[in-house]
């Protein structure tokens, strides 16, 4: 999860380049500012955070979360309405309020 300063073009190329860093380094978008990779273990997870580490521009925040697969398996969608997402989700638990 990330949180870059965009109000200049300097800052706007720097998140730019942390986004382009994120996707080559194997992370997807989940929602804006938050990207998701699985990994094997923890020393992968080491790199990936050493990798993420060189990248931050000075003004921005980044927070990694640590998950096992289950926990992400347990992860619940709540929506609002119904969305195109819902049909996108299969298998996983929905609660629309």
């Amino acid at each position: 999860m990330f949180d870059l300063p965009m109000e200049t073009k300097r800052e706007q190329k720097y998140y730019r380049e942390f986004r382009k860093c994120l996707l080559e380094n194997g992370f997807t978008m989940m929602q804006y500012s938050v990207y998701q990779r699985p990994v094997p273990n923890r020393q992968s997870m080491k790199k990936y955070q050493a990798i993420l580490q060189r990248k931050i521009p000075q003004q921005g925040e980044v927070r990694l979360l640590y998950v096992t697969e289950r926990q992400y398996n347990d992860m619940q969608f709540l929506l609002g309405t119904s969305s195109r997402q819902e049909e996108l989700v299969g298998n996983k638990k929905l609660v629309v309020i």
